[in-house]
């Protein structure tokens, strides 16, 4: 006789496997259309500047989803969302690689971030849920899967590049893969009822007991972004290394974050989730402050691993204490947080530019590791 406890672990598992899918097709798209930045540029005729201008399209189309996506959770399952979500994202990923001039690409790219953000956040959303299927932590995983997805699809590029494969066909064959993915598993995600009593409008912004989260997903995605935006330049014009091997310093640092993806949880299930937090603001001070200080290879590419461990579990761990904890359902309450935590990853690194032209990059570095001593502060905060 199978048991209700039974039936009930096995519906956790299968939503486990379906989430972390979505995650893969989350990760595995963005990764797709960011290997072939290179060749998008070369086909149009972009010089840096307007290249840099270009891209400025996907995070403003993330960042005005915010609210719609808030407001969706409050009248639909999250589950409807990520796949609505899902299947726009791979829409507009097979549509960049139409994009015959500027002006295409940069409503498509809109596009494509406004329905990363409905992915994203809904995918995140149901995250939380999973998790509270089960008495340990595993919500960290789900990112590590969606860091593995990115060296997955980096991979594909790096195959099909030389081969000529142009990104029209790249990204089409992509999507439709993507979008069976997501077709395949959705009816064994969760069905979670939005909360009834929400009537939350226009930006979501978090309210006093969700704020402290959302500074320290402020501080995380900074350290993140700054980390993907400028460690390779770092390498190269504050470490002096040739330019052929900057990249190490970006490759130790995602290797890094990756890995610790998937340890994360079982350090969480035997420590506790605040003592995790805590210690992963020491790293990314410690991590920033030793590649600031000691500019050389060996030391600041130590100071980049410890960085990629600092910030690997913050948001994911984050994200589940903001929907433990607020009265608003999951969905509403990640939207909120990421509201100012992606102004982190958004604002930070060209500020990051403007303080290396007037001081230098060590300076806008030093400056950026205080973020992880501003997560150590609020950490000790937070409730639970």
């Amino acid at each position: 006789m199978v048991t209700t406890e039974v039936l009930e672990d096995a519906t956790a598992r299968r939503a486990r496997v379906a989430i972390a899918l979505f995650f893969f097709v989350s990760g595995f798209g963005f990764s797709t259309w960011a290997s072939r930045i290179p060749t998008i540029q070369h086909q149009l005729g972009l010089d840096e500047a307007e290249l840099g201008g270009v891209l400025l399209a996907l995070p403003t189309g993330l960042m005005l989803t915010l609210p719609v996506t808030g407001w969706l959770h409050q009248r639909f399952s999250s589950r409807q969302v990520m796949m609505a979500g899902a299947v726009l994202y791979n829409v507009a990923l097979a549509l960049l690689g139409f994009a015959q001039q500027t002006w295409q690409l940069v409503a498509l790219l809109f596009c494509f971030g406004s329905s990363r953000n409905l992915l994203n956040i809904s995918v995140n959303a149901q995250s939380v849920s999973v998790q509270k299927l089960y008495s340990r932590s595993i919500i960290a995983s789900f990112h590590g899967v969606w860091s593995v997805a990115g060296f997955a699809a980096a991979a594909v590029s790096a195959a099909l590049v030389p081969a000529g494969v142009m990104p029209t066909y790249h990204f089409l064959a992509v999507a439709v893969v993507l979008t069976g993915v997501a077709m395949y598993f959705f009816p064994t995600t969760l069905d979670v009822a939005p909360v009834a009593t929400e009537r939350r409008a226009g930006f979501a912004l978090p309210d006093k007991a969700l704020l402290k989260f959302g500074v320290i997903a402020f501080a995380c995605m900074a350290c993140e972004g700054t980390m993907y935006d400028w460690s390779g330049i770092y390498f190269q014009k504050a470490v002096h290394v040739p330019k052929e091997t900057a990249t190490i310093g970006y490759a130790v640092y995602m290797v890094a974050m990756t890995v610790a993806r998937f340890t994360g949880d079982s350090l969480a299930n035997r420590f506790g989730v605040k003592p995790i937090l805590h210690y992963s603001g020491l790293l990314m001070t410690v991590g920033l402050g030793l590649a600031a200080l000691f500019p050389v290879p060996l030391v600041a590419g130590l100071g980049f691993v410890l960085v990629g461990l600092g910030v690997s579990c913050v948001v994911p761990m984050v994200f589940a204490m903001a929907g433990r904890t607020s009265a608003l359902s999951s969905g509403t309450a990640i939207a909120s947080v990421s509201t100012v935590g992606y102004f982190g990853f958004l604002l930070v690194p060209p500020l990051v530019g403007f303080v290396a032209e007037a001081a230098s990059l060590r300076w806008s570095f030093g400056l950026v590791a205080l973020l992880g001593a501003v997560v150590v502060v609020l950490v000790r905060r937070v409730n639970g």
